[in-house]
């Protein structure tokens, strides 16, 4: 093997879960950080959990109320469009 080109290996890595969860393990980064593991899956813990990553389901709900208000508001401006007379030329 070449030497300087492969990255360095920890053989006391760390994982972290949201949950609390530190599992240690080999690994070329030394500290690794997860929102979910085999402890608070629920395939392996045979729970139903909701899981929401950092708020993206508010924020997409936020999101879509106001642009059911801006629709709103639009639809109350929104006036009726009057035809112009034409001018008839007088001869």
């Amino acid at each position: 093997m070449k030497q300087g080109i492969h990255p360095n290996y920890f053989k006391e890595a760390t994982i972290t879960c949201s949950c609390g969860a530190v599992l240690e393990t080999g690994s070329t980064v030394e500290t690794m950080h997860t929102e979910i593991c085999s402890q608070c899956h629920p395939f392996y813990t045979g729970k139903k959990k909701f899981i929401d990553a950092t708020g993206r389901v508010d924020r997409f709900k936020k999101l879509a109320l106001k642009s059911e208000e801006k629709q709103a508001s639009l639809l109350k401006e929104k006036k009726p469009r009057v035809k112009k007379e034409e001018k008839k030329s007088e001869k």
